[in-house]
């Protein structure tokens, strides 16, 4: 009887190679099979994060995500993009799975893991998420004791946005790109603009930290994030 491999989803920090953990990094070396994914026609900035440290002698194996998809197409073409990593846990090869930040925090590696985790052995390994690296870069205490923390992604409409932001003491707002100048005209609106710091691309070489109302729209990437630390000092 074939033994299977077993899944590994390892979380790979927000872009400083120097944050992975000893554990991910154990791991990523040790598997016959590495894989990621990235958009269509572009480099996989989970594989630019660990590339100092891959063996050069692994299988890789990319595969594609696209967002923004109804659910039934998006579970169509997510079933399809996994096959291969499945393919090799029934060879009885080890898959590592990489996933910027942290696999279970808005990580890609979850997609994986609900198709496939049922099926084979795995292991997921905690990364460094942007949520925890943005406000040390920005060099700024996001909350203090009792302080309530929200996590919002950007996308959604200007009113939950707004709901939210006044029912909390610190907010991390993600995901955005597009939606940049919708968030920036509801801080503006709640007289939160003054608090908010926005950074892109934490950690990374390209990092920027650049005032809210200086940044060009048409510029934020998707990995950007906006801080709004807590008021209180303790």
């Amino acid at each position: 009887m074939q033994i299977k491999g077993r899944l590994y989803g390892i979380g790979v920090g927000p872009g400083d190679p120097e944050l992975l953990t000893l554990k991910a990094l154990r791991l990523l070396q040790a598997a016959p099979v590495v894989a990621y994914q990235s958009a269509v026609d572009k480099e996989s900035i989970a594989r630019a994060i660990v590339s100092p440290y891959l063996t050069g002698n692994q299988i890789e194996v990319l595969f594609h995500l696209p967002r923004a998809l109804e659910p039934e197409t998006a579970n169509l073409i997510y079933d399809q993009e996994v096959a291969p990593i499945a393919e090799h846990l029934a060879a009885g090869r080890d898959v590592v799975v990489l996933c910027e930040g942290d696999p279970f925090f808005y990580g890609s590696f979850m997609y994986v893991f609900t198709r496939l985790s049922e099926h084979y052995q795995t292991e997921v390994v905690p990364g460094i998420s942007s949520l925890m690296a943005c406000p040390v870069a920005l060099g700024v205490p996001f909350t203090y004791y009792n302080d309530i923390m929200t996590v919002l992604p950007a996308p959604m409409p200007a009113e939950e946005l707004t709901t939210h932001l006044l029912a909390t003491d610190a907010a991390a707002i993600m995901k955005l790109g597009r939606h940049f100048t919708k968030v920036r005209d509801v801080l503006h609106q709640l007289g939160l603009a003054s608090r908010a710091l926005y950074i892109e691309r934490a950690t990374m070489t390209q990092q920027r930290i650049v005032p809210l109302d200086e940044v060009d729209p048409a510029q934020v990437p998707y990995f950007s994030m906006i801080i709004i630390p807590t008021k209180n000092r303790l």
